[in-house]
């Protein structure tokens, strides 16, 4: 009888000792917010429209808002920080068209060289040094 005793209270032990540990891994589950199944997640973001400038004389585009040029090496297109073969004093010197569109130039290209063919220059009389520096803020 004893044995049977001692059985039981093991028993009983082992119960609420088993019981305490799952109720304790239980408990120590972390909670997640995320979305509910189904759903996407999307970060808030700003949207900025591309911009572009286009150098007839070179066939470049320029980007104020990426800050990137985007210009034809060999059949491909890339955009880099700054123009290769010409210093960005002398491509912005040089004539040049804001585009109306707000996606990739290479969409619009054959249209705008067209258009804008090299050595384009704006219609009316060419201004002097003076005249630009003076459109660009700059004295001498």
């Amino acid at each position: 009888m004893n044995n049977t005793k001692l059985f039981s209270n093991v028993n009983r032990l082992g119960c609420l000792l088993g019981s305490t540990v799952l109720m304790t891994l239980t408990g120590c589950v972390a909670y997640v917010d995320r979305p509910a199944q189904g759903s996407v997640y999307v970060a808030p973001s700003v949207m900025v429209e591309d911009d572009y400038v286009y150098y007839p004389n070179y066939e470049y585009y320029y980007s104020s808002s990426r800050h990137q040029y985007a210009y034809r090496e060999g059949n491909a297109w890339v955009s880099r920080p700054a123009p290769r073969g010409v210093s960005v004093n002398e491509l912005q010197a040089s004539p040049a068209v804001r585009m109306n569109f707000h996606d990739d130039p290479a969409n619009h290209h054959a249209a705008t060289i067209k258009q804008y063919p090299k050595n384009w220059k704006p219609s009316g009389a060419n201004p002097s040094q003076k005249q630009k520096d003076e459109q660009h803020g700059n004295k001498h």
